[in-house]
């Protein structure tokens, strides 16, 4: 019989909504421009998606929400103790650098509008594959484990019929379009960076996942692609 997890208290999603909140206010802070409309676009997304996850987590799957909430433990694979913190840091230079950037020292020139405009294209399927894979699959961990407390099986419906790890496509075309909506090199390259760690990180994951759950060969046999329709 699966374990349902302890839901989420007030307080933790008290201080979640604070961050959130305090998000816009960070960016043009670190923008030194309260008139910047693309940090207000990229400050609208990143509050929408946070908050409609998180909203839909708690009304419908209270138990992955709790799963989101981990932060250890749980059977998670010790190389992915070291990936955990190296993500975490590498995203909040990604999100500090960028207003630096492209707005307070603009370290980037001449950025070309159709550049900004195709990157918030691509926020587009970005929120799509976020949203779509936390409702699709009840079990995206934020750590690399098994949740036999869970009955975890594999998921191979919706938009894990399209890629086997269709959130962290979310994220690289976040990392990507972000930075060519706000006109940030250094953005872009951080995001580069992450996004070779995430594809670092599929591969051990997999490795655990072909080990560990029933059928998940037979899944990537079925759905071919990692991270890129066509490509990986």
């Amino acid at each position: 019989m699966a374990i349902t997890a302890s839901p989420v208290g007030p307080g933790k999603l008290a201080i979640t909504a604070l961050m959130l909140l305090a998000w816009p206010g960070l960016l043009l802070v670190l923008g030194g421009d309260a008139r910047w409309v693309e940090g207000w676009l990229f400050a609208a997304w990143f509050v929408a998606l946070f908050s409609t996850v998180i909203g839909w987590l708690y009304r419908k799957d209270p138990a992955l929400l709790a799963e989101r909430y981990r932060r250890s433990g749980g059977g998670q694979r010790g190389w992915d103790r070291m990936v955990v913190p190296a993500l975490f840091l590498g995203f909040i230079a990604w999100l500090a650098s960028m207003p630096l950037d492209a707005r307070r020292f603009h370290w980037t020139h001449g950025w070309p509008a159709a550049a900004q405009v195709a990157g918030g294209a691509l926020l587009l399927p970005s929120f799509l594959l976020f949203f779509r894979s936390f409702a699709d699959n009840t079990y995206l961990s934020p750590l690399v484990r098994i949740q036999a407390e869970r009955e975890q099986h594999v998921v191979s419906t919706g938009v894990y019929g399209i890629v086997r790890h269709p959130m962290y496509l979310g994220a690289v075309l976040m990392f990507v379009g972000v930075p060519m909506l706000l006109g940030s090199v250094c953005g872009l390259a951080i995001g580069g960076g992450l996004s070779l760690l995430l594809a670092a990180r599929i591969v051990g994951e997999e490795r655990m996942l072909v080990k560990d759950l029933d059928g998940y060969e037979a899944y990537r046999a079925k759905v071919r692609h990692r991270l890129l329709p066509g490509i990986w």
